[in-house]
């Protein structure tokens, strides 16, 4: 079973580069870590002026046992870099999806 464990940021325009910058570097260091496939990062199209960009992180991994041992070993380590270099300037948000259903024409 392949699970998809997305995080959706918001970031600030003034820290926009400094923080795509630091997210290569975060995002190839978790799919370092076991149980994990792959990741893709998309630019999420927003409404002309919005106050923020926003960034979709999806990562592919084995099993959910994997991004439990992610959340409760690596996660709070991961998140509080990301917090002590861009402070309140970014959000996020997280969602776990599992069991997709593919469907074709």
């Amino acid at each position: 079973m392949t699970i998809i464990y997305e995080v959706n940021v918001f970031v600030q325009h003034e820290i926009e580069s400094a923080y795509r910058e630091w997210l290569t570097a975060h995002v190839a260091e978790i799919v370092a870590l076991p149980g994990f496939i792959d990741a893709q990062c998309f630019d999420v199209q927003q409404e002309q002026g919005a106050e923020t960009v926003a960034i979709c992180m999806q990562y592919r991994l084995e099993s959910l046992a994997a991004l439990d041992d992610y959340l409760a070993r690596h996660a709070p380590r991961l998140r509080a870099d990301g917090l002590d270099r861009f402070g309140d300037r970014f959000k996020a948000n997280r969602r776990v999806l599992v069991e997709p259903r593919i469907f074709t024409k």
